[in-house]
């Protein structure tokens, strides 16, 4: 006989069809192999987390982008982001803090915090129901991982491309690259 339970958590649900196999004969061996679900949610907040966002998980794409509008909108080598189909996006807080840029060239929207300047969101004009939130932003795992590189002709010379390293003396947690040893 199935046992009902309200309950909203991940163990609880894997809990209530360990319960259920047992209760047909399945055996508490094999019942106990069920897996258990994973989140369904990510969230993501800027700097000041006065913006909150989610998504469902698994996102649906990341990437990394090498092209010169991230870079200077990031403020970094590149950007990583996470890519959700709209539907599957929400402000959970904040979204009356969101200011934007459209860039005048492509015509794709760049959403920033307006307290603390985090970049938000990213929306191309050509894909208006695909949200992109930098992957920085999440506070847990979005279930996909970053395996696509977008404009990677535009990558800059110093960008850190896995070279050894090396703790630098005398300042803990700073490593450096010491570069090629001149041969005399």
């Amino acid at each position: 006989m199935w046992r009902r339970a309200v309950c909203w958590t991940a163990e609880a649900l894997c809990c209530v069809a360990f319960v259920h196999q047992v209760e047909r004969g399945v055996g508490v061996e094999k019942a106990a192999r069920v897996r258990p679900m994973g989140p369904t949610r990510a969230e993501a907040r800027c700097a000041c987390g006065d913006v909150v966002m989610e998504i469902a998980v698994p996102a649906q794409w990341a990437w990394h982008d090498h092209s010169r509008a991230s870079r200077v909108a990031q403020g970094a080598a590149y950007a990583t982001y996470v890519g959700s189909w709209r539907s599957r996006f929400r402000f959970v807080a904040g979204e009356d803090g969101v200011t934007n840029y459209v860039e005048p060239e492509t015509g794709a929207t760049r959403s920033f915090c307006a307290r603390c300047g985090t970049p938000v969101l990213y929306v191309r004009k050509n894909s208006p129901n695909n949200v992109n939130i930098p992957r920085a932003l999440f506070t847990s795992g979005v279930g996909r991982e970053p395996r696509y590189h977008i404009g990677i002709d535009e990558l800059q010379e110093w960008t850190y491309l896995g070279e050894p390293l090396g703790p630098l003396k005398g300042f803990p947690g700073v490593v450096w690259n010491r570069g090629r040893k001149k041969r005399g």
